[in-house]
């Protein structure tokens, strides 16, 4: 009978081609940050090329950055839920493809799509700055699969937090020099061995409401409110604040951690 079937095919299914709720997760970042690249091109691109100046750039900007932010979000929750649930055979090649969408692809894109608005004469010096943010984030997902750190941090600034730093500072719009050596310094967060925690428990949720209000603050830009501007900048700001002083904290934690031990290996040796 066709439903007996269709009930063998599944169960004759390989393991790995079955994708799990982790899984779904995934392919939604995978989804954003194509979308992001789609609202790039056709809102930001495709207007400054044929010089269609409606003010639709804001709007566009704003809403291929929100779908960065989504596409963390889905980060955020595919690993939580992998851990409560389970995660199928592939779905750490899942992660790390959308990652590289959605966290490499799109930002450096975005980098070079706003170094070309904003003057055509930045546009080649642009495009290198967009090339070592997308090496950058190659290099940390290649890492982060055949290195082994230390239990809840990461080595290297993860990928989701230094595609939103890079995307705050092009959004700052500080002059072009401040703006690509700031670019290049996030990308070298990324590759770098600066220890930056995992986001769980506390973190997590601090994380997730920190996106939030990003997007409030997109939201407000993009829809031209009272001092919306102003509320992008401050946002963007802390951005990079938060990107430069919570690897100053964990290292701090480890100069601590290490004096302890330090400490105890002197007692033990004491008579």
């Amino acid at each position: 009978m066709p439903e007996a079937d269709e009930v063998d095919e599944e169960e004759e299914m390989p393991l790995s081609l079955r994708l799990s709720i982790a899984d779904t997760l995934t392919l939604g970042n995978a989804t954003c940050g194509f979308m992001a690249v789609y609202f790039t091109t056709t809102g930001i691109l495709i207007p400054h090329l044929s010089g269609d100046y409606s003010g639709m750039a804001r709007n566009s900007a704003a809403t291929a950055v929100i779908l960065m932010l989504c596409a963390a979000v889905f980060d955020l929750f595919d690993g939580l839920v992998a851990r409560k649930l389970r995660s199928s055979p592939m779905g750490a090649e899942l992660d790390n493809l959308s990652d590289l969408i959605s966290f490499g692809l799109a930002p450096a894109y975005f980098v070079l799509v706003y170094g070309m608005v904003a003057n055509d004469a930045h546009q080649r010096v642009a495009a290198v700055g967009a090339i070592v943010v997308l090496l950058a984030v190659v290099l940390r997902l290649a890492r982060f699969s055949c290195v082994t750190v230390p239990n809840g941090m990461f080595q290297g600034m993860p990928s989701p937090f230094g595609a939103l730093t890079v995307v705050s500072i092009v959004l700052l719009e500080l002059p072009f020099v401040a703006t690509l050596l700031a670019i290049l310094g996030t990308a070298w967060l990324m590759v770098s061995r600066v220890e930056y925690p995992k986001p769980r428990g506390r973190l997590a949720v601090a994380m997730l409401s920190w996106i939030v209000v990003s997007m409030g603050l997109l939201a407000a830009w993009a829809f031209d409110a009272p001092s919306g501007q102003l509320l992008l900048q401050t946002g963007c700001a802390l951005q990079l604040v938060m990107g430069a002083v919570i690897p100053l904290f964990a290292t701090a934690r480890r100069v601590n951690n290490f004096r302890d031990n330090r400490r105890e290996a002197r007692a033990a040796q004491l008579p």
